[in-house]
């Protein structure tokens, strides 16, 4: 977390994504001598309407209060869209910083209870993908979602996962980018500082992830995973916020081919289609081996 390390999230987030912005993207004719990716800055201030100078300050963290107007020329610059436009607004030094609350992630009493009746696999977890309850059609989708293990670091660094994702570049970019966003301002969150310490060391896809800076929602959508029993799943997932925690969902199209191998899965494992719900408490999200 370099740039949070050092105080100038604003200039390394223009930075990032200055880099990531071609010429030919930018309306800028190809050609000349270009030793940087993306554009060069005097090219996003001309762009944008600003000053070389008063850009360079930006970047190099000489000047933290640009007005609105000024970041929302660079957004447009930048391409930013909707959730990356609200994240660059909310990394000047005048946003106030609204105080967390440090205490535990629970799993109130009545969510084991839904998800002992869920007959779908569901999770609950914490802000930083910490699997903190599941139910037993949940671990039989997937091992990886038994409490007490991390979704980012298992999705990273366990081949297991890797093999279950269909798409495994896609799903580590959308959760580095969610865990980014999710993060915001609470950069001395120890959770979070851990988690992305350890990933940093040990993952060089987290790395260059992390490094481009990008930001995004991860909540409801489709995905299709590949089951070493029963196959090919397309499933939907929902997120639901439930206290200070987030239930995950799981579930395909009603008497779909996912809807039947779900059904037989549910039989293989021997598991009650009600499931019983695992709780975390007892469980560490760091006691881990990759």
């Amino acid at each position: 977390m370099k740039d949070e390390e050092t105080g100038n999230r604003l200039g390394s987030y223009l930075r990032a994504r200055r880099e990531l912005v071609s010429p030919a993207q930018a309306g800028i004719p190809p050609g000349g001598n270009r030793r940087v990716p993306g554009l060069r800055r005097e090219e996003v201030a001309l762009l944008a309407g600003i000053s070389p100078d008063y850009y360079l300050r930006l970047e190099r963290g000489r000047d933290r209060n640009p007005s609105p107007q000024v970041l929302e020329s660079l957004a447009r610059v930048l391409q930013l869209d909707d959730i990356e436009q609200a994240y660059l607004l909310g990394l000047t030094a005048t946003r106030p910083r609204t105080p967390r609350r440090k205490r535990p992630e629970h799993v109130p009493a009545r969510v084991h209870e839904l998800l002992a009746h869920l007959q779908i696999p569901a999770f609950v977890e914490g802000r930083a993908f910490d699997v903190l309850a599941s139910n037993a059609m949940a671990v039989a989708l997937s091992p990886r979602l038994r409490p007490g293990l991390n979704r980012l670091r298992s999705l990273l660094l366990d081949p297991e996962e890797q093999a279950f994702q269909q798409d495994w570049a896609k799903a580590t970019a959308d959760f580095v980018a969610a865990l980014r966003t999710t993060i915001g301002d609470d950069t001395d969150d120890p959770r979070f500082v851990e988690l992305v310490g350890e990933l940093a060391l040990s993952s060089q896809r987290f790395r260059t992830l992390w490094a481009r800076h990008d930001v995004r929602g991860l909540d409801g959508g489709t995905t299709t995973v590949h089951h070493p029993a029963v196959g090919e799943l397309r499933l939907h997932r929902d997120k639901l916020p439930i206290d200070d925690v987030i239930l995950v969902v799981y579930y395909p199209d009603k008497n779909s081919d996912s809807d039947e191998k779900l059904r037989l899965l549910a039989a293989l494992s021997h598991t009650d289609p009600a499931g019983t719900a695992h709780d975390s408490l007892a469980d560490d999200p760091r006691r881990q081996t990759p």
